[in-house]
């Protein structure tokens, strides 16, 4: 055989073949090709998944660069002077605010959005809660041709702006599909009138979703000249990234193709520069005059408190409260369930305290009658469901408390910000206890954001040093300097020093715990891992080597806490035939703490 040539003798069924090179004979097996294959498919496979993060970089680069470039539009839009009376409509804008509005000065941010608006350009308000978003559509509804219609999420919301405008005497109504037949069908009438006094309409979503008959009206008022402009109340929920997203917002994309020159006014209290963007893009308003006010409201102030897990005790701290640093004062309560509030407010009524319940469930006179107690001070305070939330004009809550965490940053901002309304110093109050953040996970986890979001606000709470005001700030992407909280939270008030303390090692007992714990085929709650850490519960749970806890419960809890919002532990869901259970398996950091010198830094006052 000459150099350039080789030859292979292999049979049908041998194993392996003899390959012959040059003067020399080399064994093969197919082990051996096999691992070579293996080996040249784990390199496509690493240049596959070079190639697509490469192309997810790009992506995400480039809608960054379009997202930018519709900021700068909208920045430039907001250079133009909306803040100045020299419109053709200022004069009778000025003189409505004070006859039918009884109202002397205009707020931060108020005229800017009615006289961009009124010049029929699309807007989005980010103001804060009790900041006066709603005259910036009422007020132009009042002053201009045709009926402006405002699309809310809340029928509680939609009663009282009509029950505060028919004081006014401004005609209003509402659809939704509580609505009587006689109310729908002045209602549809009125579209189509271009003599009618009917100045706003109040619908929700889903029923704008659903009515054929109603669309088919806003057409022919529109062709009419009888449609003024849309306002989309709590506009974030048109966003999958916002933390209330509702599907049947998904359906006002279709408003500006339907109705060209039609402006929209999107309004809400709680958007980050990214759900905004989104807004834009969903509403087919990119490049939209976007007016951002400040998020700080000086006259709150944050606190947050350790809820006791005895239910007698908690109810005694919140009695003391109403009685003796609220009494005479009014609030709300809030709480994630209609059967907590039932029985909180059953619970409070017990011990003296006059409180009333108000949810979604409640038939809509009882409901009426309650809020007519609180606002006339009968009740001392309202218990209400986060999750239905409470659409009021009540300007001297002074205190508002969360007998258990928000859903989210966003959700706790709004919620609280319902207090001191009047710009008098209120009062805003989280009960915090790690074992409700569980309960809240199970109904939120398969939102897009919702975990994340719910750990933003387990982070609040676990916080021990920081400003609550900066905290806030950062969350809604502001800078505020600590000085300009003015002791108005609890740790500004009484400064703490920040210890950090690094609970990698504690870590690394949790998972001995949860080892064994899937050696046993047993899945492990936070309360069980807890419990086996504390050497308390099954035996069977409990690992020989790891030591227990020299510092309080209260502690372990908040490092499991801490662990859980940083990755290091993780919720595993599972249904059962009744209910969502929560249990806990190592994050997806759990790696890093196979090194020993992998730290996990925790500014936390260890309670001994």
């Amino acid at each position: 055989m000459n150099g350039s040539e080789q030859s292979t003798r292999m049979s049908a069924g041998d194993t392996q073949g003899v390959i012959t090179i040059d003067d020399g004979e080399y064994q093969v097996t197919e082990n051996d090709e096999i691992a070579a294959i293996d080996y040249e498919l784990q390199q496509i496979e690493s240049e596959m998944q070079k190639l697509a993060d490469r192309k997810k970089m790009l992506t995400q680069r480039k809608e960054k660069l379009r997202d930018d470039a519709l900021l700068k539009k909208s920045f430039c839009l907001s250079k133009k002077n909306w803040n100045n009376e020299d419109f053709e409509w200022s004069a009778k804008l000025r003189r409505t605010l004070r006859d039918t509005f009884k109202i002397e000065k205009l707020r931060d941010l108020q005229l800017p959005t009615m006289n961009a608006i009124m010049s029929k350009e699309d807007v989005i308000l980010i103001m804060p809660t009790g900041g006066g978003k709603s005259l910036c559509y009422q007020l132009p509804a009042v002053i201009s041709k045709g009926v402006t219609i405002v699309v809310s999420p809340l029928i509680s919301l939609m009663e009282d702006q009509l029950h505060g405008l028919r004081r006014f005497n401004v005609r209003a109504t509402m659809l939704c599909a509580k609505a009587d037949k006689e109310s729908v069908k002045a209602t549809m009438n009125a579209l189509v009138d271009k003599n009618t006094d009917l100045r706003l309409i109040y619908v929700t979503p889903e029923y704008m979703a659903k009515s054929n008959r109603f669309m088919s009206k806003l057409q022919k008022a529109y062709e009419l000249q009888n449609l003024a402009r849309f306002a989309v109340d709590e506009v974030h929920c048109c966003s999958q990234w916002g933390h209330d997203f509702r599907r049947d917002y998904n359906f006002l994309g279709v408003l500006k193709s339907m109705f060209p020159g039609i402006p929209i006014l999107g309004l809400t209290a709680t958007a980050p520069a990214k759900i905004i963007v989104d807004v834009q893009k969903m509403l087919d308003i990119s490049g939209c005059l976007v007016l951002r006010a400040s998020f700080n409201r000086p006259n709150l102030f944050y606190e947050v408190r350790r809820k006791p897990s005895d239910k007698e005790t908690c109810l005694a701290m919140i009695e003391s409260l109403l009685k003796n640093r609220f009494a005479g004062k009014s609030g709300i309560i809030y709480t994630t369930t209609i059967k907590e509030a039932e029985q909180l407010t059953t619970d409070l009524r017990g011990r003296g305290v006059k409180v009333g319940c108000y949810h979604a469930m409640l038939e809509a006179e009882y409901r009426s009658e309650v809020y007519s107690k609180w606002i006339s001070g009968k009740y001392q305070a309202v218990v209400a469901t986060i999750a239905f939330g409470l659409g009021i004009d009540k300007p001297d809550v002074r205190f508002v408390i969360h007998h258990c965490v928000s859903k989210s940053m966003e959700n706790f901002y709004q919620e609280s910000g319902r207090a001191g309304r009047d710009g008098k110093k209120s009062v805003c109050i989280v009960l915090y206890r790690l074992a409700d953040v569980f309960k809240l996970s199970t109904m939120v986890f398969q939102d897009r954001v919702g975990l994340q979001n719910l750990y933003k606000v387990l982070t609040y709470c676990l916080d021990q040093t920081s400003c609550r005001r900066s905290l806030i700030a950062t969350h809604f992407e502001e800078t505020w300097d600590k000085s300009d909280c003015v002791e108005m939270c609890d740790h500004c008030r009484k400064p703490a020093a920040a210890r950090e303390t690094d609970v990698a090692s504690y870590c690394r007992h949790l998972y001995q715990i949860m080892t064994k714990a899937v050696q046993n085929e047993t899945r492990l709650t936070a309360l069980k891992l807890v419990d086996a850490w504390y050497s308390k519960g099954a035996t069977t749970l409990r690992v020989a080597g790891v030591p227990v806890p020299k510092f309080t419960r209260e502690t372990g809890e908040a490092i499991v806490g801490h662990l859980l919002a940083n990755g290091y532990l993780q919720e595993d869901f599972h249904f059962s035939s009744y209910t969502t259970i929560s249990y806990l398996k190592r994050g997806p950091k759990s790696g890093l703490v196979a090194s020993n010198d992998h730290k996990i830094p925790f500014k936390y006052d260890i309670h001994y």
